[in-house]
């Protein structure tokens, strides 16, 4: 037997922020590692939406960085191109005010040329598998097993599994593999978010980047051509409020786009020449929601949960929790 073939086998199901982080620190660390994620790309939602020839953040909009191992992280990305501040001009819309321009000393991020860029980064030294959607782990005798919904059994047996996707995808996977573990992510109520993607054929005259909604159905909108690395027409994200869109998370595309559109044109922006929806099912968590660790790891059978729904949901949260989460395993792994 070669000497190779003792490392720790692992899988990391999904290639967001946090199952990236995870496994950068496994492979680094030497594990034999595969990464499964269901779409056709890295970054989760940290995505960017690419057209013909327009491009818009419908997810993450930004990013901060407070924790020192998150910020020496971010500067890395900054050297490699991957990342850069955003000095957007930030104001506050209420109801029969005009907008309310916002001084502020947070320093915000976002990835360049788009907000995937990091996750690409992070990605392009790890073994990725894409289009392959994870529909059933279970442990069979010392190892566990995966299977695909597009390709049938995945082909390898693994000492730890990861799973690094929203709460309520966590919890269809654990109903056979972990009851009690499934039945705590089923307790985190996760909200939906529409977005809504313009395009426009001239610079919006808004006096501002981004703005903080405070009435009607959207509670964000952002110039995304005000973005540092961006080309092509000016574009905008209307992201519409979790009650809104939890009340229509089911309506056509078009009933959305009429309200959200609404609601910008009455805070002074014009009709754009196109318009593209996409709906999160998945977006934030619930600020009400019972208290969660950081990460979970069953080190007796190999068990792992990361995300930013585990770390107070935001970008910097994910990605120490897959940090925690891969420290934490090549402890137990190590130590096997």
């Amino acid at each position: 037997m070669n000497i190779s073939d003792l490392r720790p086998r692992v899988a990391v199901v999904g290639a967001g922020l946090a199952g990236l982080s995870c496994a950068t620190i496994l492979q680094e660390a030497g594990c034999r590692l595969r990464l499964f994620d269901s779409g056709h790309g890295p970054a989760g939602r940290m995505s960017t939406y690419r057209g013909d020839d327009w491009q818009c953040d419908h997810g993450a909009q930004y990013f901060t960085a407070r924790d020192p191992a998150f910020q020496a992280e971010v500067t890395r990305w900054q050297t490699a191109g991957a990342a850069a501040a955003w000095n957007a001009r930030l104001a506050i819309l209420d109801a029969g005010s005009p907008p309310a321009l916002r001084d502020s000393t947070i320093e915000r991020f976002v990835g360049t040329p788009r907000m995937s860029a990091p996750a690409r980064l992070l990605a392009q030294s790890l073994p990725l598998t894409t289009a392959c959607t994870i529909g059933k782990v279970a442990r069979e005798g010392q190892h566990w097993r995966l299977w695909s919904t597009e390709h049938g059994v995945i082909d390898d047996r693994f000492d730890a599994v990861v799973l690094a996707m929203p709460a309520p995808q966590a919890a269809l996977l654990l109903d056979g593999a972990a009851a009690e573990l499934a039945t705590m992510a089923r307790g985190v109520v996760m909200r939906a978010c529409w977005a809504l993607m313009l395009r426009f054929d001239e610079r919006v005259p808004l006096a501002f980047d981004a703005a903080f909604v405070n009435q009607g159905p959207v509670r964000w909108m952002a110039r995304d051509s005000s973005k540092p690395g961006r080309s092509g027409p000016e574009t905008w994200l209307l992201h519409a409020n979790a009650p809104w869109s939890e009340e229509n998370l089911d309506a056509p595309e078009e009933q959305v786009a009429s309200a959200l559109l609404s609601a910008f044109v009455q805070h002074g922006g014009p009709e754009p020449a196109a318009w593209t929806a996409h709906r999160w099912r998945y977006a934030d968590v619930a600020p009400d929601h019972d208290p969660v660790p950081g990460y979970v790891w069953r080190a007796a059978d190999g068990l792992g949960l990361c995300g930013d729904w585990l770390n107070g949901g935001r970008v910097e949260g994910a990605w120490l929790s897959g940090r925690a989460l891969g420290h934490e395993m090549l402890a137990a792994l190590k130590s096997t």
